[in-house]
Protein backbone atom coordinates (compact mmCIF):
# COMPACT_ATOMS: atom_id res chain seq x y z
CA UNK A 1 0.00 0.00 0.00
CA UNK A 2 1.65 3.16 -1.14
CA UNK A 3 1.02 6.55 0.22
CA UNK A 4 0.73 9.88 -1.58
CA UNK A 5 3.85 11.93 -1.87
CA UNK A 6 4.03 14.75 0.47
CA UNK A 7 6.00 18.00 0.75
CA UNK A 8 6.64 17.47 4.01
CA UNK A 9 5.76 17.33 7.45
CA UNK A 10 3.58 20.39 8.78
CA UNK A 11 4.27 23.29 10.76
CA UNK A 12 2.60 20.76 13.84
CA UNK A 13 4.31 17.63 12.90
CA UNK A 14 7.89 20.20 12.56
CA UNK A 15 7.63 21.95 16.33
CA UNK A 16 6.88 18.55 17.55
CA UNK A 17 10.10 16.72 15.90
CA UNK A 18 11.90 19.86 16.67
CA UNK A 19 11.17 19.37 20.60
CA UNK A 20 12.12 15.92 20.52
CA UNK A 21 15.47 16.20 18.96
CA UNK A 22 16.13 19.13 21.52
CA UNK A 23 15.15 16.68 24.03
CA UNK A 24 17.57 13.83 22.75
CA UNK A 25 20.22 15.53 20.84
CA UNK A 26 22.52 14.57 24.27
CA UNK A 27 21.66 11.28 24.99
CA UNK A 28 23.64 7.62 23.60
CA UNK A 29 21.61 6.33 20.70
CA UNK A 30 19.48 9.74 20.54
CA UNK A 31 18.34 8.79 16.79
CA UNK A 32 16.22 5.91 18.32
CA UNK A 33 14.54 7.40 20.57
CA UNK A 34 13.76 10.24 18.14
CA UNK A 35 12.50 7.97 15.12
CA UNK A 36 10.20 5.94 18.39
CA UNK A 37 8.62 9.03 19.33
CA UNK A 38 7.71 10.84 15.92
CA UNK A 39 6.33 7.36 15.02
CA UNK A 40 4.37 6.89 18.54
CA UNK A 41 2.87 9.97 17.59
CA UNK A 42 2.12 9.18 14.04
CA UNK A 43 -1.79 7.98 13.69
CA UNK A 44 -0.79 5.04 11.73
CA UNK A 45 2.52 4.36 13.47
CA UNK A 46 4.74 4.73 10.86
CA UNK A 47 7.45 7.15 9.76
CA UNK A 48 6.94 8.56 6.30
CA UNK A 49 9.86 9.05 3.87
CA UNK A 50 9.58 12.73 4.24
CA UNK A 51 9.79 12.89 8.41
CA UNK A 52 12.92 10.81 7.89
CA UNK A 53 14.29 13.45 5.77
CA UNK A 54 13.45 15.99 7.89
CA UNK A 55 14.80 14.55 10.80
CA UNK A 56 18.12 13.85 8.46
CA UNK A 57 18.26 17.80 7.91
CA UNK A 58 17.50 18.90 11.81
CA UNK A 59 19.99 16.20 12.84
CA UNK A 60 22.49 16.46 10.18
CA UNK A 61 23.00 13.27 9.93
CA UNK A 62 22.72 11.67 6.52
CA UNK A 63 19.29 10.45 5.02
CA UNK A 64 21.18 7.21 4.22
CA UNK A 65 22.01 6.94 8.19
CA UNK A 66 18.49 7.65 9.33
CA UNK A 67 16.61 5.63 6.67
CA UNK A 68 18.94 2.05 7.51
CA UNK A 69 18.12 2.86 11.08
CA UNK A 70 14.49 3.17 10.58
CA UNK A 71 15.07 -0.39 8.28
CA UNK A 72 17.03 -1.91 10.16
CA UNK A 73 15.17 -2.06 13.38
CA UNK A 74 11.62 -4.14 13.38
CA UNK A 75 10.15 -1.42 15.92
CA UNK A 76 10.05 1.00 12.85
CA UNK A 77 7.15 1.20 10.48
CA UNK A 78 7.55 2.93 6.68
CA UNK A 79 4.00 2.34 5.42
CA UNK A 80 0.83 2.93 7.65
CA UNK A 81 -0.04 0.44 9.83
CA UNK A 82 -3.55 -1.04 10.83
CA UNK A 83 -5.53 -0.66 13.73
CA UNK A 84 -4.26 -4.46 15.30
CA UNK A 85 -0.99 -5.99 14.77
CA UNK A 86 -0.41 -9.39 14.53
CA UNK A 87 3.50 -10.53 14.65
CA UNK A 88 4.34 -14.36 13.75
CA UNK A 89 7.92 -15.45 14.30
CA UNK A 90 9.65 -16.98 11.52
CA UNK A 91 13.06 -18.12 13.47
CA UNK A 92 13.81 -21.90 13.32
CA UNK A 93 12.17 -22.83 16.31
CA UNK A 94 9.13 -21.01 14.79
CA UNK A 95 8.77 -22.75 11.40
CA UNK A 96 9.52 -25.71 12.15
CA UNK A 97 6.36 -26.19 14.43
CA UNK A 98 4.32 -24.43 11.83
CA UNK A 99 4.54 -20.89 11.76
CA UNK A 100 4.87 -20.79 7.79
CA UNK A 101 1.53 -22.15 8.14
CA UNK A 102 0.01 -20.03 10.68
CA UNK A 103 0.91 -17.05 8.64
CA UNK A 104 -0.39 -18.49 4.89
CA UNK A 105 -3.35 -18.92 6.72
CA UNK A 106 -3.37 -15.33 8.03
CA UNK A 107 -2.75 -14.19 4.69
CA UNK A 108 -5.67 -16.08 3.71
CA UNK A 109 -8.59 -15.05 6.17
CA UNK A 110 -7.53 -11.74 5.57
CA UNK A 111 -7.13 -11.67 1.68
CA UNK A 112 -4.00 -10.24 2.11
CA UNK A 113 -2.65 -13.24 -0.39
CA UNK A 114 -2.73 -10.40 -3.76
CA UNK A 115 -0.66 -7.95 -2.30
CA UNK A 116 2.70 -7.42 -3.33
CA UNK A 117 4.93 -8.96 -0.95
CA UNK A 118 8.33 -7.81 0.19
CA UNK A 119 8.98 -11.24 0.82
CA UNK A 120 6.56 -14.22 0.56
CA UNK A 121 5.58 -16.76 3.13
CA UNK A 122 8.66 -19.48 2.16
CA UNK A 123 10.97 -16.28 3.45
CA UNK A 124 11.65 -15.18 7.23
CA UNK A 125 12.65 -11.53 5.79
CA UNK A 126 10.97 -8.56 7.07
CA UNK A 127 7.61 -9.29 5.79
CA UNK A 128 3.91 -5.92 6.82
CA UNK A 129 1.21 -6.58 5.08
CA UNK A 130 -1.81 -3.82 5.88
CA UNK A 131 -5.51 -5.09 4.88
CA UNK A 132 -7.52 -2.50 2.53
CA UNK A 133 -9.73 -1.41 5.66
CA UNK A 134 -6.66 -0.87 7.86
CA UNK A 135 -8.60 -2.83 10.55
CA UNK A 136 -5.01 -5.44 10.36
CA UNK A 137 -1.27 -5.58 9.57
CA UNK A 138 0.18 -8.73 9.68
CA UNK A 139 4.28 -8.37 10.15
CA UNK A 140 6.70 -11.00 10.38
CA UNK A 141 9.98 -11.30 12.63
CA UNK A 142 13.22 -12.93 12.27
CA UNK A 143 12.98 -14.09 16.28
CA UNK A 144 10.85 -13.03 19.48
CA UNK A 145 13.57 -14.99 21.34
CA UNK A 146 10.44 -16.95 22.93
CA UNK A 147 11.76 -20.09 21.27
CA UNK A 148 10.73 -22.38 24.01
CA UNK A 149 6.87 -21.02 23.47
CA UNK A 150 7.37 -22.07 19.82
CA UNK A 151 5.40 -21.06 17.74
CA UNK A 152 5.24 -17.86 18.66
CA UNK A 153 2.61 -14.97 18.09
CA UNK A 154 2.14 -11.48 18.98
CA UNK A 155 -1.13 -9.99 18.50
CA UNK A 156 -1.20 -5.84 19.32
CA UNK A 157 2.08 -6.39 21.20
CA UNK A 158 0.66 -9.38 23.67
CA UNK A 159 3.33 -12.83 22.92
CA UNK A 160 1.05 -15.70 22.31
CA UNK A 161 3.16 -19.38 22.62
CA UNK A 162 2.44 -22.79 21.28
CA UNK A 163 -0.20 -20.82 18.75
CA UNK A 164 -1.96 -23.14 16.21
CA UNK A 165 -4.35 -22.61 13.91
CA UNK A 166 -7.67 -22.91 16.23
CA UNK A 167 -5.86 -20.36 18.73
CA UNK A 168 -5.12 -17.87 15.90
CA UNK A 169 -8.94 -18.04 14.81
CA UNK A 170 -10.14 -17.61 18.61
CA UNK A 171 -7.59 -14.28 18.76
CA UNK A 172 -9.15 -13.05 15.57
CA UNK A 173 -12.58 -13.23 16.27
CA UNK A 174 -11.52 -11.68 19.73
CA UNK A 175 -10.17 -8.49 17.94
CA UNK A 176 -13.34 -8.60 15.97
CA UNK A 177 -15.63 -8.54 18.92
CA UNK A 178 -13.28 -5.55 20.30
CA UNK A 179 -13.75 -3.46 17.31
CA UNK A 180 -16.75 -3.26 16.67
Amino acid sequence: MHTAHREGPDANERAFIDQVIASQSNRPGYLLGILQAVQNRNPRNYLPLETLSYIAAKTKLPRSQVYSVATFYSLFNLQPQGDNTICICRGTACHTRGSRELLESLILELGLGGQDEASGPDGADKLALTTPDQKYTVRTVACFGQCALAPVVEVNHNICGHVNEHTLQRQLRQLERETK
